[in-house]
């Protein structure tokens, strides 16, 4: 799951990831609930019911308060298997769809998307 403050950063990277990894659920939280610049625990909560499943969500932020919201939202939800990648967005994003294509573990994912 991609969160930024800008819903066009992660409108590009859900292009690059999804038709390279065509086969991966990616969900996105961009911008504020009125479309400004900043993000919203709402709509990272919103972007995890769309996208968990069995293995679980691997979220992916860019800065500042997009962190602190995440972690609100994993505390906030009620789906287990979700975790926070400490890795670049557009990359680490990238390696993780990879990976999680070829079927690893949610463990397996975040730590090479880290190793980016």
């Amino acid at each position: 799951m991609l969160i930024s403050h800008s819903a066009k950063v992660v409108e590009g990277i859900y292009d690059i990831i999804t038709q390279m990894v065509p086969n991966v659920k990616v969900e996105l939280a961009g911008g504020t609930d009125d479309g400004e610049i900043g993000t919203s625990v709402e709509k990272i909560l919103q972007a995890i019911d769309r996208t968990h499943h069995e293995k679980g969500v691997l979220l992916f932020y860019d800065i500042g308060s997009a962190l602190m919201n995440a972690e609100l939202a994993v505390e906030m939800t009620e789906h287990e298997n979700v975790a926070i990648a400490e890795a670049p967005l557009l990359e680490g994003a990238f390696v993780a769809a990879v990976e999680s294509g070829m079927g690893k573990t949610l463990e397996e994912v975040k730590e090479a998307a880290e190793s980016v």
